[in-house]
């Protein structure tokens, strides 16, 4: 058994930090349209107040049980059926903004497509655990993940919403290839997803306007560019130091969702180029803090879920940082920690808070650690950040191996690289 550890103190301060900056960002980008949609200015600031009071509770409930608990099968296939009976209840409710996205009761709103990446990670996260020794197995490892994974990508798309689609798949295939799934079966999967994301972008006319505005917003500025020329107004206006805390313009109805999906081109305008890169900066914390995590976990199923909770949160905030900035076409991608909302805010901080329990078991060893602490380094087999060197030259995936290995041990796992 690994022994009970500190939290990881940075990934501690960058979660925390991030999640109590999107307060105060939320406050600023959207006091004026809340006086004018709801005669308060407080109104959307106090309910993400609310809903960060709540991810803190979330957050620190899923530091303190032990995180292998998780792959208890009744908690990972109750979670994918909730996530799948939500995903398919969105089409009883009326469309916002033309997409079925939102399960609605009274003044309550949640998105679950936000829990159902959470799910997926979890489920990964214990079935390729699970497959250790067969993860080039075609049938019995790969097939069942992109199944599971496509299944919901496609409720998901049919809201629409490619861009949490896109999101699931990269997952998938991240975590498949961190477990040592053979790159010829991830080959195989790429492409006729491309071809159906094309598919998707070339048939549907919207996707096609909102493609070509991507290419060039200047075109139709007061049309399908409009969303991006204003989000680059901002960014641009705000310089190096930016033009204050709440002093910004575009917020003011020119930049629509500046406290949601664009509230970065809010922090890059009022804070500058010094306080975006500072958010970014945040955000690689986070990424190295976490990758640490996963690294040093004591067992494969911490390894495999830290790193699935480390992309899910890192790789939506670059997707939105780039749509922000116009290197990606416009999709509606909340900031993590940051954009309004308790639908994104709270399944990422139980998240982060599960990222953090991991990281109090980081590090800790078993018997076989003292066993092979006791060897000679000429007998010792050989680390680095991404593999170990095994007898005869063949090199075993981080992901593959136990908290440590002995040269029997690592001899026995040859049969089953995967490279």
């Amino acid at each position: 058994m690994s022994r009970k550890l500190q939290a990881d103190e940075w990934l501690f301060a960058a979660t925390v930090g991030l999640a109590l900056f999107g307060v105060v960002v939320v406050y600023s980008s959207s006091a004026v349209v809340a006086q004018e949609q709801h005669g308060n200015g407080y109104h959307y600031v106090v309910r993400q107040a609310a809903w960060t009071v709540i991810g803190f509770a979330v957050m620190f409930a899923a530091m303190r049980f032990d995180y292998r608990r998780l792959r208890d099968g009744r908690i990972v296939y109750g979670l994918l059926g909730v996530a799948a009976v939500l995903l398919v209840a969105v089409f009883t409710f009326p469309p916002i903004n033309g997409a079925q996205r939102w399960i609605r009761f009274g003044g309550f709103s949640m998105q679950p497509s936000e829990l159902s990446k959470v799910a997926m990670v979890i489920f990964l996260a214990r079935f390729l655990e699970r497959r250790v020794g067969e993860e080039g197995a075609l049938w019995l490892t790969f097939v069942p993940c992109v199944a599971i994974s496509g299944f919901f990508a496609m409720l998901i798309v049919v809201e629409p919403d490619l861009g949490t689609a896109l999101m699931l798949a990269m997952l998938c295939l991240v975590m498949c290839f961190a477990a040592g799934v053979r790159l010829l079966h991830l080959a195989a999967a790429v492409g006729p997803a491309l071809v159906g994301v094309l598919g998707l972008l070339v048939l549907v006319p919207w996707r096609m306007r909102r493609l070509g505005a991507f290419l060039d917003p200047w075109k139709d500025s007061q049309g399908a560019g409009y969303q991006v020329v204003q989000s680059l107004i901002a960014v641009g206006s705000g310089g190096v130091k930016g033009v204050g805390f709440a002093e910004g313009k575009q917020k003011m109805f020119f930049l629509p969702f500046a406290h949601s999906d664009f509230i970065f081109a809010t922090i890059g305008e009022e804070l500058g180029l010094m306080g975006a890169l500072a958010v970014v900066a945040a955000f690689g914390l986070f990424l190295w803090r976490g990758v640490r995590v996963s690294v040093r976990a004591p067992d494969r199923f911490g390894r495999l879920l830290a790193l699935g909770i480390v992309t899910m949160i890192v790789a939506q905030a670059l997707f939105n940082i780039s749509v922000v900035l116009a290197l990606l076409p416009t999709k509606g991608i909340p900031l993590p920690f940051i954009s309004y909302g308790g639908s994104s805010l709270v399944p990422t901080l139980f998240a982060a808070g599960v990222l953090l329990n991991i990281s109090q078991h980081a590090g800790s060893r078993n018997l076989g650690a003292k066993r092979d602490a006791k060897e000679s380094p000429e007998r010792r087999p050989r680390r680095n950040a991404r593999s170990v060197l095994a007898p005869r030259g063949y090199v075993v995936p981080l992901w593959q191996q136990p908290s440590t290995l002995s040269i029997r041990e690592a001899t026995k796992l040859n049969g089953r690289c995967a490279y």
